[in-house]
């Protein structure tokens, strides 16, 4: 290689955002690696405000509940007796193969332990994720195409 190609080559991989690439040919080698960019904020100043309420809330008898009775909201469906697939990885959730195919898995479907539920991209990899249980999709936590943490709810399954 000729010093223009080598040129050419440092370009390209600085437009591509590659981070490293490494090119062995018989009678050489060479490696170019492309410093990563940090954004660095300055510290900003918080303030904090303490209050202290005038008189604590007494307790009522009402507010009173029984240990064997499940708390829950009008509003939040009691759902201790469903099982939680939770994203092993962090990424973005897909419930489709593809965006012309059809999701993996639907409300109301019957799972197996082993069928794949949806996929999570990482890194453009992607990543199908397995059910480890069996049982019936009662509801699907995630929208599609949304980033996911680690270990964060994407469906609760009745089991079976």
């Amino acid at each position: 290689m000729d010093n223009k190609e080598i040129q050419n080559l440092i370009k390209l991989v600085a437009k591509s955002g590659l981070s490293e690439v490494k090119i062995e040919k018989k009678d050489f080698k060479i490696t170019i690696k492309n410093k990563p960019e940090y954004i660095t904020a300055a510290p900003t100043a918080v303030e904090t405000v303490y209050t202290q309420p005038a008189i604590p809330p007494a307790a009522t008898p009402a507010a009173q509940t029984h240990p064997e009775t499940p708390v829950t909201t009008d509003n939040e469906p009691d759902n201790s007796k469903y099982i939680t697939i939770k994203a092993p990885i962090i990424g973005t959730f897909y419930r489709k193969p593809a965006p012309d195919k059809p999701p993996y898995v639907e409300v109301g479907d019957t799972i197996k332990e082993g069928d794949v539920v949806c996929i999570i991209e990482a890194m453009k990899l992607f990543n199908e994720i397995e059910s480890e249980v069996s049982g019936k999709i009662v509801k699907v936590l995630v929208e599609d195409a949304t980033p996911v943490e680690f270990d964060q709810p994407l469906f609760l399954v009745e089991p079976l």
